[in-house]
């Protein structure tokens, strides 16, 4: 019998699968796909040459997780790679708002009624975030945080939502910047707990950056593998598993997988009758004939483009997308990471993504709109496109089924649910059924690819051995 058998090979399968292994376990994991990486892969979408990240491609969580620092993932070929400019939000009339790799250099460009602002909101986590991470990402029966004051104070600003963040900001450019990073968790900027996903988004930019990894998101989940194999776990890829009893004997198994998919696979019932899927992306993938040609200068040395000119107009396009409406002009979150990593296409040529918030399910087509809007920004965007990979929802479902519905978050961020995923448990990681557990996105502390579910559900799996 082997100690424990993970089902999905995405980053937290992997690293739950790393962790058991670390800790002297058999464990042998299950994917469904050729490959390794759930939402952490790169492929040729488009042309040969061209390798495109399908889902993730910035991680900012990713250099900052506790679990990923403390594996030795860089002698297995991970490395990051820090644009100059973390992220620039560009405006009309080509000025921007930059989330740069220091508060200062943020602050400056919010303008001389918003710098002191923002000062005043990020200064006091500034040298923090190791202790900050440790505290947000950990599973809930972690005790007492480590840096109390940080973490109430954290807490106390972000429990509102960005809406009311964002009155504390005079201007327009604070006021965008703020509802462009709260756009991440995709949901309405009313949201509770919004704030605080805004507040992390830049904190973590200027204490670790948003750094891409060096030849794409593959790298990521082909380094967790490669740990893997070198503490004797194995995985076999292409098996879907649809049966608890397809599955070899095991002390325990851990699902990397949406719930429903979980509560369908281990005969769970209703155990996630209520957990709510948000809504979804319309995504595009393009190889240029070369560089974004913004409008703003600092835009061009930016990892991450948001586009989204005001408060209001990203406001509108979030809430139109969470209520099942198509938005008329989308908030896009863009990805360039050629800026920094030439590998990523043929000289002289880039890889860039874009993608917009749709309703769940959605089955339109918003090419137009999407790049309507990137030509705003950046006249003649058009004329550069070589190829493009158009995904919507069901695309994205088809791709990673945990996307269910083409929800890349797997699970809305929206009352309760925003901090007990995927329902009230004191060990959200556990299921009804004794030696079955959840590792997804879909548990604490949520979306992203940053291991940290996988890495606190091995923990309770450990626990749960433990005591059998």
């Amino acid at each position: 019998m082997v100690d424990a058998v993970v089902v999905g090979a995405g980053p937290n399968g992997l690293t739950a699968a790393v962790e058991l292994a670390r800790a002297g376990l058999s464990v042998q994991v299950y994917e469904a796909a050729d490959t390794v990486g759930g939402g952490a892969r790169t492929e040729e979408l488009t042309l040969p040459g061209f390798r495109h990240d399908p889902c993730s491609a910035v991680h900012p969580f990713g250099i900052g997780s506790p679990a990923f620092d403390a594996l030795p993932l860089a002698e297995h070929g991970l490395r990051w790679l820090q644009p100059e400019v973390p992220m620039a939000h560009p405006f009309p009339g080509g000025d921007a708002a930059v989330l740069g790799r220091t508060i200062g250099q943020t602050a400056a460009s919010l303008g001389p009624r918003d710098a002191p602002v923002y000062r005043r909101l990020l200064s006091p986590y500034a040298g923090h975030w190791e202790t900050l991470a440790a505290d947000f990402f950990r599973p809930p029966w972690a005790g007492l945080p480590k840096d109390p004051y940080r973490f109430v104070r954290l807490g106390l600003t972000g429990t509102p939502p960005a809406a009311v963040l964002a009155r504390r900001f005079h201007d327009p450019k604070g006021r965008a910047l703020l509802a462009g990073l709260a756009g991440h968790a995709i949901t309405t900027l009313t949201q509770p707990f919004t704030g605080a996903m805004a507040l992390l988004f830049a904190i973590a930019a200027h204490e670790r950056g948003w750094p891409v990894a060096r030849g794409g998101s593959q790298a990521i989940s082909d380094a967790l593998a490669a740990h893997l194999a070198e503490l004797g776990g194995t995985i076999t890829t292409g098996v879907t598993v649809r049966k608890l009893d397809e599955l070899p004997p095991a002390r325990a198994y851990v699902f990397d997988t949406s719930p429903t998919a979980l509560a369908r696979i281990a005969a769970l019932g209703d155990a996630y009758r209520g957990y709510r899927y948000g809504p979804s992306v319309f995504k595009i993938d393009y190889a240029l004939d070369g560089p974004v040609p913004w409008t703003n200068e600092t835009a061009r040395r930016a990892g991450t483009v948001h586009i989204g000119p005001t408060y209001t107009e990203i406001g509108e396009a979030l809430h139109r997308a969470v209520t099942g409406r198509m938005p008329q002009t989308p908030f896009l979150i863009t990805a360039q990471p050629g800026v920094v990593d030439p590998s990523r296409a043929p000289e002289g040529k880039h890889v860039f993504w874009a993608y917009g918030h749709v309703p769940r399910g959605w089955h339109g087509d918003a090419t137009d709109a999407v790049e309507r809007q990137i030509e705003r920004f950046a006249p003649g965007f058009r004329d550069l496109v070589l190829a493009r990979c158009v995904t919507g929802p069901a695309g994205l479902a088809a791709r990673n089924a945990n996307y269910v519905e083409g929800d890349i978050a797997c699970g809305a961020f929206s009352g309760l649910q925003t901090v007990l995923r995927p329902k009230l448990a004191a060990v959200p990681y556990a299921t009804r059924r004794p030696g079955v557990f959840l590792c997804s996105s879909a548990t604490p502390p949520g979306p992203g690819v940053h291991g940290m579910s996988g890495h606190n559900a091995a923990t309770a799996v450990l626990r749960h051995l433990a005591r059998a």
